[in-house]
């Protein structure tokens, strides 16, 4: 299979080629020439089917020329580092209404999922496409992909990757587990900035013909590990179609039947990973998509126009607080027909204007899918709260974004169909906001804040977490946004 850049200026071959590369030589991203169909007797048979089996499954529809039973092994491999081998486990709340918890991987975050599963991926596609200079990984990070991705990558033979997270853009917790990251081939940098000022930072360096040409002399070349790769949108296709037949399997919907996800939404690939799940044939209904105080999705879900004109906040759900979403372009593509021209013309005015705008037929179309709205700071702390005292379920606050969204959607619409919430990382990388959210109160030591909660909740402290306080920071360097390449060429350097 194919895969064609969203701008239309560059394709490769096949998945490991698009891997590989991770981003399109025109700044686009890659996707495939078409969706591959999961049949309903396909889907009836992956009902039998442990998380990693289905993670194959789905996964080599696309990924044709990487072996199936070496992929199986990798799936194997990855799975067995999650609680009960379940990336994606679903927990009952009430009638129609579930969770699927995606924190049980390493690092406690639904990023686990692919990054998991990545390293062969990319490791393997370099393989196919022929690549033997080392690969240097360039990741920028709101929170939880830096250090699923340190985890997934340290110590890979051949590959160095190096990470930059706003230095105070994200949760104490999260990062001390980046800056406290174990591995010889890692590195850690906070950037005076945002996350968009990160991710604009990685781009420029990926789409620059001279950085290319310098770092093959260096024999180094790129790749990333965000979501702008396919390798790491793909895997997340998986646990759509698992919650799917997990739902069936328990007898709270009958095959067939569609089902609603919910999804609090940053960088859109989470999202998108359930959009293209539905392309493939799975029964999904609406895909509900969730923003906090950055609500630039909700406004272009409103008005068709994609505006980052605006303030930016600092929220509770750090992970969320991103004004340019990098997937929707994928999606942006297939509301226009896959008209690459358009879509580049459209990435051009993001650049030049902040803001570009789709047209009403567009529009019609995305309605069909999707729904979106948003949640201020305190309606997200009211939704942990309540929740906590209606079924003593500790929500993150990623996550009680996505339930008030469910709950306001639920209130203003007839739909009955189950409604599936993704929780995105566990509560206790936000122990501050989570306790002062349930109590009223909490201490500024995320540590301290983590002890209480366990006690006012009787939910236990993740092992991962509860050791970060013996660890030595390794990675303490901040530095200003314009100074990323040179940062990136001294780490290359070092050896």
């Amino acid at each position: 299979m194919k895969f064609f850049s969203t701008r239309g200026k560059s394709e490769v071959n096949c998945s490991a080629n698009a891997i590989a590369k991770g981003l399109a030589d025109d700044g686009g991203l890659f996707v495939p020439e078409k969706f591959p169909k999961v049949s309903m007797a396909e889907l009836k048979s992956m009902l039998d089917f442990d998380y990693a089996e289905r993670a194959c499954f789905v996964l080599h529809k696309y990924l044709e020329e990487y072996d199936y039973a070496e992929l199986l092994s990798a799936c194997k491999n990855a799975y067995s580092k999650f609680e009960d081998s379940d990336g994606a486990p679903i927990v009952k709340i009430d009638d129609n209404f579930f969770i699927m918890e995606l924190f049980h991987g390493p690092t406690l975050a639904f990023k686990d999922v692919a990054l998991t599963l990545l390293p062969y991926l990319l490791r393997k596609g370099s393989d196919i496409s022929g690549i033997k200079e080392n690969i240097l990984i360039l990741v920028a990070t709101s929170g939880d992909t830096g250090k699923a991705a340190l985890e997934g990558f340290k110590d890979a033979d051949g590959i160095k990757i190096m990470v930059f997270y706003p230095s105070e853009g994200v949760s104490d917790m999260q990062k001390l587990q980046m800056c406290t990251q174990e591995g010889g081939n890692v590195n850690v940098v906070g950037v005076k900035g945002n996350f968009d000022d990160c991710q604009t930072a990685v781009k420029k360096i990926f789409i620059s013909k001279q950085v290319e040409q310098d770092f093959k002399q260096r024999n180094v070349v790129l790749s990333s590990a965000n979501s702008i790769n396919f390798g790491r949108l793909a895997p997340q296709i998986t646990y759509y179609f698992s919650a799917y037949c997990d739902l069936v399997n328990s007898n709270e919907i009958k095959m067939g039947e569609e089902v609603n996800f919910v999804v609090p939404t940053g960088n859109f690939g989470n999202i998108l990973a359930g959009y293209y799940a539905k392309q493939m044939g799975l029964p999904v209904g609406k895909l509900i998509c969730a923003s906090n105080d950055n609500n630039v999705l909700t406004e272009f879900y409103l008005t068709g126009t994609y505006d980052c004109n605006r303030e930016f906040f600092k929220t509770t759900s750090p992970s969320m607080d991103i004004l340019i979403s990098s997937n929707l372009e994928r999606l942006v593509f297939e509301l226009s027909n896959r008209d690459a021209s358009l879509t580049a013309k459209r990435m051009e005015e993001l650049k030049s204007n902040s803001k570009y705008s789709i047209t009403e037929q567009e529009k019609a179309k995305l309605y069909e899918d999707f729904y979106a709205d948003y949640t201020d700071g305190e309606e997200c702390a009211e939704t942990i709260a309540d929740f906590f005292d209606e079924y003593g379920y500790v929500l993150d606050p990623h996550t009680a974004v996505a339930v008030d969204v469910a709950n306001k959607y639920l209130e203003n619409s007839e739909d009955e169909r189950a409604m599936v919430v993704l929780s995105t990382a566990s509560p206790y990388k936000f122990p501050h906001d989570v306790l002062k959210a349930i109590t009223g109160n909490a201490p500024t030591d995320a540590f301290k804040s983590a002890k209480i909660l366990n006690e006012e909740t009787a939910t236990p402290i993740p092992e991962q977490l509860s050791k970060l306080k013996e660890k030595q920071r390794r990675f303490t360097a901040v530095i200003e946004r314009d100074k990323t390449l040179e940062a990136v060429v001294e780490f290359i350097e070092n050896k």
